[in-house]
């Protein structure tokens, strides 16, 4: 199990609550901190997830914690694909509308308000599944990934890219240094919320990475889990199979 860390740790309510309004708050800008705070680098992972799901041949993709739909709008370049994209951000969602709308791929993408851990799909339903920053989110992280393999055909692939912990002494120093005393006080200048930024570098530093992650994911109902280290293990992508 996975140490709880919620946005507001003063709040009574709880972190799927909490996750939900910290989300609607920074919608409006969401994108723009986006960009800025990961100079950009967060586009070329996103192809690496959408390289990984046209490999295995899927069409028919859910995107789990779509947000804006980023991840879901790259997936649209798999030919014939066809994309559900759930999130518990009514904010974040109408924010992706707009951004399919303008690029005429409302046909091709579907979003609606959903929670991971309660999906409101058939059994065996999608041939991949793909989360981008959103298992950290869970409430019950065990409950989302078991979830994920109910809707997941056998043999379809989850793929997963999180934010992870670097290993290289001196470039963790500055990763940290960055996370804890730059990005939150400028993530809320821009945003306007007082603990996105704060919560991002907790829930980072609790989350389980790596051979953890890879455990969890067993025990959840996928036979085979792989994984890599991104731009100095800043992020990592899981490809868990079913």
């Amino acid at each position: 199990m996975s140490t709880t860390v919620k946005p507001n740790p003063r709040s009574d309510a709880s972190k799927k609550q909490q996750v939900e309004e910290m989300f609607d708050n920074i919608s409006g800008r969401y994108d723009f901190l986006n960009r800025v705070l990961s100079l950009g680098i967060d586009i070329q992972w996103r192809k690496k997830v959408r390289k990984i799901v046209a490999k295995s041949g899927a069409k028919k993709i859910l995107d789990v914690a779509t947000g804006t739909a980023d991840l879901a709008i790259e997936l649209t370049q798999i030919a014939d694909s066809h994309i559900t994209g759930i999130d518990i951000s009514k904010g974040m969602l109408s924010k992706g509308d707009v951004k399919l709308e303008k690029l005429g791929l409302t046909d091709r993408i579907k979003l609606q308000q959903a929670d991971s851990e309660s999906l409101p799909f058939d059994d065996a339903a999608f041939e991949a599944i793909t989360v981008s920053f959103g298992v950290r989110n869970f409430e019950n992280l065990e409950a989302g990934m078991k979830e994920m393999a109910r809707v997941l055909k056998p043999g379809g692939s989850l793929v997963v890219l999180e934010f992870s912990k670097p290993r290289n002494p001196v470039f963790s120093a500055i990763y940290w240094f960055y996370f804890k005393y730059i990005l939150p006080p400028l993530g809320r200048l821009i945003s306007k919320d007082a603990t996105a930024y704060t919560y991002l570098p907790e829930s980072v530093a609790v989350f389980p990475e790596g051979d953890d992650f890879v455990n969890v994911a067993k025990s959840c109902g996928y036979s085979n889990v792989t994984y890599k280290g991104l731009t100095f293990g800043i992020a990592t992508l899981y490809h868990c199979v079913k």
